[in-house]
C-alpha cells in the first residue's frame, strides 16, 4: 500500500512534503513549480524530499516529477480519513498535512516543511470545524516545520488546542508563533530556538519522553502585515457562498491571491520554500550523535 522511492529508502535525512498546496493552494499549473522549488530547496540543505501523495492504486512516498504533475485542481483532498479510500478506488489523492504526516508515521519519517497549519476554525464552534492536523501532530513523532497556523483560523484557539494535546510550538528566532503572512502578532510560542540544531535537540529529548509531534514556526521574511481585513473579507464572502469543509481553504486562498493584486501569492511561495529549506537543515540536525 505505502511505495517508498528508492531515493528516499536510500536517506538519512529526510523531509515530508505535502500535495494539497500542489493540487489546491494554487493557481492551476504553479503548484507544480511550488512543489518543485521546495524539493530543490530540501536538496540544497541536504535532505532528500520525500513528497507523499495517492496515485495508481498505492501511497507513494517519494514522487517523480511527471507523477507530481499528475496532482492538479481535480486531486482529492486526502486527509488521514480519507488515505484508504483513495487507495482502493485508485484516485489521485493530494494529502493534507494530517495525511502526510499519517504517511509520515507509517514510513517512519520525522520531519515534514509546509506552509500553515491547520487549526480551528473561526467562529467555532459555529462551524464545529477542527483540522485533523491536530491530532495527527499530537501522535506522531514528526517535527512540522510551516509559517505558524493558517490565516484563515483562529490561531489563539489554535495554540491553545496545541497546549492541550501536549504539542510543543517553538518559534524559530521569534517568541511568536507567526500568523502565516505576518511575522507578528500571534500568540507567544512555548520556546523559542535560535537555529535547526537547538530544533532538533528539543525534538529528541520531546521523543525520547515518549511525546509526539512538534510544531516549529518560521516567521516568512517579508510580512505582510495588512492582509488581516482581505482574510476577513474572503471569509464573509465564503459564508455568503456556503463554502464550508475542505473547500475553505482553496477558496479563500484564491480570493486573497485576486484581492492582493498576487501579493499573497508571492508571499505563500516564498515561505514554503523558505520552510521547506528549514525542515532540511532540522532532518541533517537530527542526523547527527
Amino acid at each position: 500500500m505505502i511505495v517508498v522511492s528508492e531515493e528516499v529508502a536510500g536517506a538519512q535525512a529526510v523531509v515530508a512534503l505535502e500535495t494539497t498546496l500542489v493540487a489546491h493552494g494554487f493557481p492551476a499549473g504553479e503548484g507544480v513549480e511550488v512543489g518543485l522549488e521546495s524539493e530543490k530547496r530540501v536538496r540544497a540543505a541536504g535532505a532528500v524530499p520525500a513528497t507523499i501523495g495517492a496515485l495508481d492504486g498505492a501511497i507513494r512516498v517519494g514522487l517523480s516529477p511527471e507523477e507530481l504533475e499528475r496532482f492538479g485542481p481535480d486531486a482529492r483532498k486526502v486527509g488521514p480519513r480519507d488515505l484508504a479510500a483513495a487507495v482502493v478506488q485508485g484516485a489521485v489523492g493530494a494529502t493534507t498535512v494530517g495525511g502526510t504526516l499519517a504517511v509520515c508515521r507509517a514510513a517512519g519519517i520525522t520531519v515534514m516543511g509546509t506552509g500553515g497549519l491547520g487549526g480551528v476554525h473561526r467562529g467555532f464552534p459555529h462551524p464545529p470545524d477542527v483540522s485533523a492536523d491536530l491530532t495527527e501532530l499530537a501522535r506522531t513523532q514528526v517535527v512540522v516545520v510551516s509559517a505558524g497556523v493558517k490565516s484563515l483560523l483562529d490561531v489563539p484557539a489554535t495554540a491553545e488546542a496545541l497546549e492541550t494535546l501536549g504539542v510543543p510550538v517553538l518559534g524559530y528566532r521569534t517568541d511568536e508563533l507567526p500568523l502565516f503572512y505576518t511575522a507578528r502578532g500571534g500568540p507567544p510560542v512555548s520556546a523559542r530556538v535560535e537555529s535547526a540544531e537547538d530544533a532538533a535537540r528539543v525534538a529528541s529529548a520531546h521523543w525520547a519522553l515518549g511525546g509526539g509531534g512538534l510544531l516549529l514556526g518560521r516567521p516568512p521574511d517579508q510580512s505582510l502585515d495588512d492582509v488581516e481585513p482581505l482574510i476577513e473579507r474572503a471569509l464573509a464572502d465564503a459564508e455568503r457562498k456556503g463554502v464550508t469543509g475542505q473547500r475553505m481553504t482553496p477558496f479563500v486562498l484564491a480570493y486573497l491571491h485576486r484581492e492582493s493584486g498576487g501579493r499573497t501569492l508571492a508571499a505563500n511561495r516564498r515561505l514554503i520554500a523558505d520552510n521547506a529549506a528549514l525542515a532540511a537543515e532540522v532532518a541533517v540536525a537530527l542526523t547527527r550523535p
